[in-house]
């Protein structure tokens, strides 16, 4: 009885043993995050700034920047020399004897230190974190082209879906403009050439759906590509429209933020007070160091104490080539921070250029012609299925509406991203 008592208690252990790696398996399962399904645009900026490999490696380049800044802050290590002679190994009988020992064997023990002059080590630290700093500026850099790239494919895939609605709204309305002249074929109201026509006309549409399907595919694949794979599932769908949002930015106060806010200025601004820094360790190389050291000798029966210092004379080696490599990249410096100025105010001048030219062709779209290009569809196939009009007008109307409504859908995209491209070139969200 008792042996059957021991039995259960192990058997109850073991139970117990199991089952815990599995309950945290299954709650390390419950709180890992399921890909998103259905995102916005601000969702897939969030994304991409949290799960873009591309931009993490690069955030990492200042994870090693800053291990870089702890070896340039350290200090040398002391040195230790033993130095021991006059071990007679050709006379074994005298290797070991007190008289050796003590009369002819010498012992010399050392320690010497380096002593940095000229403070290079605070120089030595102050360009490596000027260094960590260019490299954040950089990252930050890398993540507004990803802000900016991951809002235009956002964009595209809004386009994309529109197209494919159009796309088969248009078979739709089409199909049902086939139908309806079968019907007059069947009543002797339509020549059966011209009901063929019609509904080869009827190819067209369908290929147009199939193009659009294959273009909202490989749009959703360059988002999710942005995004990050694992941030998103493989069947997701974006969530809002193509739509015209009036906004007011005057060109001034755009240049003045840029100026302000662009990281790639930031990081050549900060590249002028690396290159500054650098120049000035290049100065303090010069300075010679000096190798200090205090070490114990015995010489037979002597004892005693040493000391020794050596330092390098500067006759030839000043750093003279250091020094003129560091006042080259400081004019370097300073003309990359001038071109990156130039390009950030060209940046903004093209990009605003590009949302009032955006803006403009919007207002000629809304000011009637969307309307007219839908009119002039229905006036005309109303016309043809009365058997009043001919084929040729309700084919061209079909296609001036298509075309109208297609370029309608592509001026809304262009307007969409060119609010991105402002927010890109200023280098903050100026436009929500």
């Amino acid at each position: 009885m008792r042996a059957w008592s021991s039995m259960k208690r192990c058997v109850g252990a073991m139970l117990v043993a199991s089952a815990v790696p599995v309950a945290a398996a299954a709650q390390a399962v419950a709180v890992q995050p399921l890909p998103s399904t259905r995102i916005s645009m601000g969702d897939a900026v969030r994304l991409a700034l949290e799960h873009n490999h591309l931009l993490r490696a690069q955030r990492l380049n200042v994870d090693l920047s800053k291990a870089d800044e702890i070896t340039a802050a350290l200090k040398p290590n002391p040195v230790f020399t033993s130095t021991n002679e006059n071990f007679p190994i050709f006379a074994p009988p005298d290797l070991f004897s007190w008289d050796n020992l003590t009369n002819n064997q010498n012992f010399v023990e050392s320690v010497s230190y380096l002593f940095e002059r000229g403070g290079k080590r605070e120089k030595r630290t102050l360009v490596a974190r000027d260094t960590t700093d260019v490299t954040a500026k950089t990252a930050a850099d890398a993540g507004r082209q990803l802000i900016f790239q991951t809002s235009q494919s956002f964009i595209n895939v809004l386009f994309a879906k529109s197209s494919l609605d159009l796309a088969q709204e248009n078979l739709k309305n089409f199909s049902n403009v086939v139908d309806v002249n079968r019907e007059r074929l069947r009543a002797g109201d339509l020549a059966e050439s011209d009901f063929f026509k019609i509904s080869l006309q009827k190819l067209q549409f369908e290929q147009d759906v199939s193009s659009a399907g294959v273009a909202l595919v490989l749009a959703k694949a360059a988002l999710r590509q942005n995004v990050g794979f694992e941030g998103v599932a493989e069947t997701f769908d974006v969530e809002g429209d193509l739509a015209y949002v009036k906004y007011t930015v005057a060109l001034e106060d755009l240049k003045r933020d840029a100026l302000d806010a662009r990281p790639d200025l930031r990081a050549a601004r900060s590249g002028i007070k690396l290159a500054e820094d650098t120049q000035a360790l290049a100065y303090s190389n010069r300075a010679r160091d000096i190798t200090g050291g205090v070490e114990y000798d015995r010489a037979g029966p002597l004892n005693a104490l040493g000391f020794s210092i050596s330092v390098e004379l500067p006759i030839h080696d000043r750093n003279q080539g250091n020094i003129a490599h560091a006042k080259v990249g400081l004019l370097q410096a300073a003309e990359a921070e001038s071109g990156a100025r130039t390009g950030v105010i060209t940046d903004v001048v093209s990009a605003y250029a590009t949302f009032q030219t955006s803006q403009k062709v919007l207002g000629l779209f809304e000011s009637g012609y969307l309307n007219q290009a839908k009119q002039s569809l229905d006036i005309t196939t109303y016309v043809y299925q009365q058997g009043n009009g001919t084929l040729l007008d309700l084919l061209d109307a079909e296609r001036t509406y298509r075309t109208t409504q297609l370029a309608y859908r592509q001026a809304l995209a262009a307007y969409m991203t060119s609010v991105q491209q402002i927010n890109f070139a200023v280098g903050r969200q100026v436009m929500q």
